[in-house]
């Protein structure tokens, strides 16, 4: 895996977690217990903290990145789809953000909320929990997460991440 200090920033990875040999870990990144980071995932605590909670996966493409005043944090069981960029912003426990969507500054998904595929989450947006926010500019819809959707997916990367730690070999 790839791992950067920045200054005195360095990536802290729990043992149980998996990084893909292709992902990208700068300045003051965290990784918690199986959690996963998946092929060409950037994150980047360069001017602030990146923090990633247990059993979270951060899939491939993404992007994680702070600011010098507001760092990036993503709880624990929640997942961050394919091409997803998070800057800035909060995502708390059991929480979903789709594949591509835009995460900004100070954007706040409570436990259990999701950002849909391909939403753009404006500064200062707060997704509720059960809420799905959707479109661009995103839009809240209140009580629209199925229920165990998250969770089925939390339990599929935690899986992933284990069988990838024990058999995932280069061959070329």
């Amino acid at each position: 895996m790839a791992l950067y200090a920045i200054g005195e920033h360095t990536p802290t990875i729990h043992p149980t977690a998996f990084v893909h040999p292709d992902a990208v870990n700068i300045g003051d990144v965290t990784v918690g217990a199986e959690a996963s980071i998946w092929p060409t995932a950037v994150l980047r605590g360069d001017t602030g903290r990146v923090l990633i909670g247990a059993q979270t996966s951060v899939q491939d493409g993404s992007v994680l990145h702070c600011t010098d005043t507001l760092d990036t944090i993503v709880g624990a069981r929640c997942v961050i789809g394919h091409r997803a960029h998070l800057e800035g912003c909060t995502i708390e426990d059991d929480s979903l953000v789709g594949s591509g969507s835009v995460v900004l500054h100070r954007v706040v998904v409570r436990a259990g909320g999701m950002v849909a595929a391909q939403a753009l989450v404006s500064p200062g947006t707060e997704v509720p929990s059960g809420a799905v926010a959707m479109g661009v500019p995103a839009r809240i819809r209140a009580d629209a997460v199925p229920e165990g959707m998250i969770a089925s997916s939390v339990d599929t990367y935690v899986k992933n991440a284990h069988w990838y730690n024990a058999q995932l070999r280069r061959i070329g």
